[in-house]
């Protein structure tokens, strides 16, 4: 085992290439939408959905080619450790799902001063059809995510930093466009 890493480039992350070999089923160097969907899974070992795949390629595919390389995995390994270490923090009762409290509690770390409705809503959108209420990890990413993004898409508008923006729909949608799809 030793041997074999010594074949790893800098800046890997030592686990993250091993984890890539074992995920690169088709061996073309790249990892593409179903080898991230069959790596990926939540605590139930439910495989995460097609949405939140699809956006964690795109935020790290900088290439736009639809797949991922092995700096490109690396870089989506760290981040999922950062954002599976807060979702556990959270998931205070090891159920494997954040309930709009613990929700509520992670954005309020994160910073976001929102309220006790607005995770409530995000989990009742999120929640598995049929199952107990809250979200999976795979979900908590996509809201994280998408939250960080809009927030910033906010930020660049509010240039007085009042907390308020006027916005015409286009404006809107294209910042809605260019970041979430």
């Amino acid at each position: 085992n030793w041997f074999h890493n010594c074949n790893i480039p800098p800046g890997v992350n030592p686990e993250a290439y091993q984890w890539f070999h074992t995920v690169d089923t088709d061996r073309s160097g790249f990892i593409n939408l179903k080898e991230l969907k069959q790596a990926l899974v939540n605590s139930n070992w439910s495989a995460f959905n097609d949405e939140t795949c699809l956006m964690m390629i795109n935020m790290f595919d900088k290439s736009r080619s639809g797949r991922m390389d092995l700096f490109s995995f690396s870089a989506l390994w760290e981040f999922m450790q950062r954002w599976r270490a807060l979702f556990q923090q959270y998931d205070r009762d090891r159920s494997g799902c954040i309930s709009g409290t613990e929700l509520q509690q992670a954005l309020a770390q994160m910073g976001y001063n929102l309220s006790p409705q607005f995770s409530q809503t995000l989990v009742q959108r999120y929640t598995l059809q049929g199952g107990r209420p809250g979200i999976q990890l795979d979900r908590f990413i996509q809201v994280c995510t998408q939250l960080q993004t809009m927030t910033q898409v906010f930020r660049e508008k509010d240039t007085s930093m009042t907390g308020n923006i006027r916005l015409n729909y286009e404006d809107f949608l294209s910042g809605a466009v260019t970041r979430l799809m």
